[in-house]
């Protein structure tokens, strides 16, 4: 029994003996553990693998060091990189803008509309008294019609992809006025312009189009009308166009008539009112001319009655109006056209007296709103030509539009208006008499 008992109390000695020298051991091991890595940390502070130290610390060790050459491209990089945030920025803050003028452009058309609801509201509900003084209005912007796709579906799949807010600019052209519209196309573009249409009148003006990255619609073959088209000079082809927007009106699309011979210099949808079934440029050249006037009429032998006042207004351009799609625009363009196809009539003269005869015996007048634009941001040539050239103030005037209406020499006079006002060229109208020679 003694001698199993001290056989255990020396088994039990020596085991504790083993367990300290381990635990002396691991201690050790531990320490020097925390001795190589302190060594290590201090000698590589950013590790085995980094490529380089910072920044500060290269701007650093190239002070003490100048012919240290790992850091000499820093400066550059730097600026590089600088370079690139800003043009960043930059792209950012014309994304911005661009969001922001978007943002305006549908709140002004969103008040338009309000507007114009609030408007119909007030003429098409019941009413039964009149309101306050200075508080009644009556009815101006017409309903629209609704669009009937039926009409002509091949024309309503190419308006879908080329209108912006179901509004589209509408050129007829054929091939005798081609070089006029090469000019305006190139205009067009400029003024970053994107819903324009050219309804080509023959397969040369559809080849160019197409050539040329130009929404075109080339009308199925109508005998009589087809031959205007091809064959007719500037007057035939302006009667001829009344009978084709009215298809753009019954699809729904509100419709900006353009002449080749117009220079586009600004978007003119940022300009419209859209308040009157017809919003047209004048063939005025002042305020009295373009929007009314009290003539007085001088008959000497009516004793005291010998002045007769009359109002008096320069006829609308009809080579570039804007029409809504509403039943008096239609019917606007039916009477024109019927006139037309019946007698040989000159097309804007038509289109006025449909626009202002007034009822009367034997005749029921047309019951259309109507807006003029102004003279001075939808220009004619005889008010650039005569007027604004020769006036320092006016000079610096930056129309819409300019129409160049009142002069034979179209295209000379076109590419002189771009020179002048999109090439800067300040002498470029200089050469041009006022009227025609």
């Amino acid at each position: 029994m003694m001698g199993n008992r001290r056989d255990r109390l020396v088994k039990h000695g020596s085991s504790n003996s083993m367990s300290m020298n381990n635990r002396s051991r691991i201690f050790t091991a531990i320490g020097i553990g925390i001795l190589l890595g302190c060594i290590f940390a201090f000698c590589y502070p950013y590790g085995f693998f980094h490529p380089r130290p910072p920044l500060s610390t290269a701007s650093h060790l190239s002070n003490s060091n100048p012919k240290t050459s790992t850091t000499d491209c820093e400066p550059d990089e730097r600026a590089s990189i600088l370079k690139a945030d800003i043009m960043g920025l930059k792209e950012k803050n014309a994304e911005l803008r661009k969001q922001v003028r978007e943002l305006n452009e549908k709140l002004r058309l969103a008040e338009q509309a309000k507007d114009t609801a609030q408007k119909q509201f007030l003429a098409l509900g019941q009413q039964p008294k009149a309101g306050a003084f200075g508080t009644v209005k009556s009815l101006r912007t017409n309903p629209t019609v609704v669009p009937d796709d039926s009409v002509n579906p091949r024309l309503a799949k190419i308006l879908q992809a080329a209108a912006v807010r179901k509004e589209i600019i509408v050129v007829l052209a054929n091939a005798n006025v081609r070089e006029m519209l090469e000019v305006q196309v190139s205009t067009i573009k400029k003024a970053g312009i994107t819903n324009y249409l050219v309804v080509a009148l023959d397969e040369e003006i559809e080849e160019y189009c197409k050539s040329n990255n130009v929404s075109v619609y080339m009308r199925d073959p109508d005998k009589g009308v087809d031959s205007i088209g091809r064959t007719g000079g500037n007057h035939a082809v302006s009667g001829l166009k009344f009978r084709i927007l009215r298809e753009f009106l019954q699809l729904g699309y509100s419709v900006l008539l353009s002449d080749v011979d117009i220079i586009y210099l600004q978007n003119p949808f940022d300009h419209l009112y859209r308040d009157s079934d017809v919003e047209s440029m004048t063939d005025g050249h002042n305020n009295q001319t373009a929007y009314g006037y009290n003539d007085v009429f001088d008959e000497p032998a009516m004793g005291w009655a010998r002045y007769a006042h009359t109002m008096r207004i320069w006829v609308y351009n009809s080579g570039f109006f804007f029409l809504r799609p509403t039943i008096p625009s239609i019917e606007l363009l039916d009477r024109v056209a019927d006139r037309l196809a019946k007698q040989t009539l000159w097309d804007q003269a038509v289109f006025n007296e449909e626009l202002y005869f007034p009822s009367h015996p034997g005749y029921e007048g047309l019951h259309a709103s109507k807006r003029t634009m102004d003279f001075y941001s939808f220009m004619n040539s005889k008010v650039l030509f005569k007027t604004v050239r020769k006036d320092s103030n006016l000079k610096k005037l930056k129309p819409v539009i300019i129409h160049v209406n009142y002069h034979p020499d179209k295209l000379p006079r076109m590419k002189a208006v771009i020179e002048y006002y999109v090439d800067g060229k300040q002498d470029a109208l200089d050469s041009f008499p006022d009227g025609s020679v």
